[in-house]
């Protein structure tokens, strides 16, 4: 049998691409792209690929911002100056300003006689905007995929969301990409106890792992990092082979570049073993032909032209069977889905503060009152972790009836933390405010006067100590309204606040804080003898799952349906319902079009 001679790609050497979880300074370009520079510099002689996450040149969520960081591409080329001798061809995530529009973009340079050569811009096609993103408010979708030749071979690339539609990655192995290239700033969210990794990002390895097995190619996708106005990039950037085996993973909330080597054979190994992108090319102008017959679903529905058949029947709304509903004990889903990895949260929430107090808003230290209850025990705890005890002051403000437990318990937990220690009597000026003013004052409006006056000493004593007021309030609060307003919720950051009373129950016990605080009942400790159960109603934990339930799109009917106590989810729905107004800023009457909040927008940290 005669000896099958050697193809050009397995004869190339390997490529070796460098994958940078990168935390931009917020919509400085300019300093940007000198960080952008030093990591290309010291990487020159080591790899042959560098790519940046979305948006490197100036963070992602800039809302109106966009337009005062976007550059052109020629624009980017000036900035970036000289490449480096044996340079490496770079990817950049950037907002691109092109024909007078604005885009969400990726641009490929190549070092060619000294200086930045352009060899190709994506667009991103598909804009998120739901949940917390709008993108599709402040940039243009781009419209057009395309793969292209380079010095390593032909490459395709896509933005972020782009890789999660399966058609994009199709059209660009189609088009003969050997190599994907996705720079991507995907929020860290659902931290399920398994995997040691957030939902979305096991859903990254699930699509890139997929894209590359079915088409036989490589995928690699470079992650932004970091902490924009509370919301996280996780990392966790990541290299997969043609066969869908993972080649690198980059750390998580890091600063990192991850090296990974790919090795054009294993293509051909892939493909052998798994001729799927062949079997597609065969049959594509069939597919072709479908798709083109294909209408949109809106497009069917107003459709009133006759029946192509006898046999077609109309079919309603939805998929309608008539089997039984199934039984479902929601109460005990939804308190399953309450767990988390709670090793993945402590480390996440350590770098949130220290991301957001230090880098993003420049202090060094942080105020916090404590109560002797298990929320101010947390914050606490985490602060001293993030920040060194000796940058953390933890406030006793006790009233004259407020429990001698709980000023033990606040005691107990500045100890274990060795946080700097202070306390300050608020009876006086209420009490002098009350007797000169208001003799009449109800408990529930005295308690409030002792929430805001905490507060305004809190600030007053960050002003003094150049410190950041650390918010404790937790989900189950802020859902159901139980907080006074501009005084639990004033605080400008908050590590719990997207945290069910029962999860920061679960990670008191995980970070260690004494079993008297997490044990005994929930109190605000303004009125004697009255707990959290009592004013609102229901128990945390009864009221957690039912939250948990309406805030993912359960209904009233479905949840009582589900198990739920009718009762119970009526008050926490109520609730919910009726102070949606205390989770928001004032509301300011809108007489122009450029209100603040409404038309001029700009992220907490712009």
């Amino acid at each position: 049998m005669a000896t099958r001679p050697m193809s050009n790609s397995e004869v190339r050497p390997p490529l070796r691409v460098a994958l940078v979880q990168f935390k931009p300074t917020k919509a400085d370009v300019s300093a940007n792209v000198e960080s952008i520079q030093r990591t290309i510099t010291s990487h020159a002689n080591s790899t042959d690929l560098i790519v940046f996450p979305e948006a490197s040149l100036s963070g992602y969520f800039l809302e109106g911002g966009v337009a005062e960081s976007a550059v052109t591409t020629e624009e980017l080329i000036g900035l970036m100056g000289s490449p480096p001798d044996r340079s490496p061809d770079v990817v950049i995530g950037f907002y691109e300003r092109w024909r007078r529009r604005l885009y969400n973009s990726a641009v490929y340079l190549e070092a060619r006689e000294g200086s930045w050569k352009a060899r190709h811009v994506h667009r991103k096609i598909f804009l998120p905007t739901y949940g917390v993103f709008d993108e599709a408010r402040f940039v243009e979708p781009g419209t057009d995929i395309q793969a292209f030749e380079t010095r390593f071979g032909r490459i395709g690339m896509l933005i972020c969301e782009d890789m999660w539609h399966s058609l994009p990655a199709a059209i660009l192995a189609l088009g003969g990409a050997e190599l994907l290239v996705v720079p991507s700033a995907s929020l860290a969210r659902d931290f399920s106890p398994t995997g040691g990794r957030s939902r979305n990002l096991e859903r990254w390895e699930q699509i890139t792992s997929g894209a590359a097995l079915e088409h036989g190619i490589f995928v690699i996708v470079a992650q932004l990092v970091g902490s924009e106005g509370g919301k996280l990039f996780f990392g966790g950037s990541i290299a997969v082979g043609p066969d869908g085996s993972f080649l690198a993973r980059g750390p998580l909330l890091e600063e990192a570049v991850t090296l990974a080597s790919l090795d054009a054979g294993s293509i051909n190994r892939s493909r052998m073993a798994s001729p799927l992108l062949a079997n597609l090319e065969q049959m594509l102008p069939h597919l072709q032909r479908s798709l083109e017959s294909t209408r949109p679903h809106a497009v069917l529905e107003d459709s009133h032209a006759p029946l192509e058949t006898e046999t077609q029947e109309m079919v309603g709304e939805g998929l309608v069977g008539e089997g039984p509903v199934p039984d479902k004990d929601l109460g005990i889903i939804h308190a399953a889905e309450l767990n988390l990895d709670l090793d993945l949260v402590e480390k996440t929430l350590i770098e949130f503060i220290r991301d957001e107090v230090r880098r993003r808003r420049g202090f060094k230290r942080v105020v916090v009152g404590v109560s002797g209850g298990v929320d101010s025990a947390v914050s606490l705890a985490l602060a001293c972790k993030a920040l060194g005890p000796e940058n953390v002051y933890g406030f006793r403000l006790p009233y004259r009836t407020s429990s001698q437990e709980s000023l033990e318990h606040a005691a107990l937990i500045l100890d274990m933390t060795q946080a700097q220690a202070q306390t300050i009597e608020i009876s006086d000026p209420i009490d002098l405010y009350v007797k000169e003013y208001e003799p009449e004052i109800s408990p529930l409006r005295k308690g409030n006067l002792m929430a805001r006056l905490r507060s305004i000493i809190l600030f007053d004593q960050s002003a003094k100590l150049d410190a950041l007021p650390l918010g404790t309030g937790n989900k189950s609060e802020r859902l159901l309204g139980y907080f006074t307003w501009h005084a639990d919720d004033s605080p400008p950051i908050n590590p719990l606040g997207d945290l069910f009373k029962t999860q920061v129950w679960a990670l008191a016990q995980h970070l260690g804080i004494p079993e008297v605080i997490i044990e005994k009942p929930a109190t605000a400790d303004l009125v004697k003898g009255v707990t959290d159960e009592d004013e609102i109603g229901v128990s945390y934990h009864a009221a957690d799952p039912i939250l948990f339930g309406l805030v993912s799109g359960y209904s009233v009917e479905e949840l009582v349906k589900g198990g739920f106590k009718e009762d119970e989810v009526e008050l926490v729905s109520k609730r919910l319902q009726t102070t949606h107004w205390k989770r928001e800023l004032p509301t300011v009457a809108v007489l122009s079009s450029s209100a603040i909040g409404e038309f001029y927008l700009r992220p907490v940290d712009y």
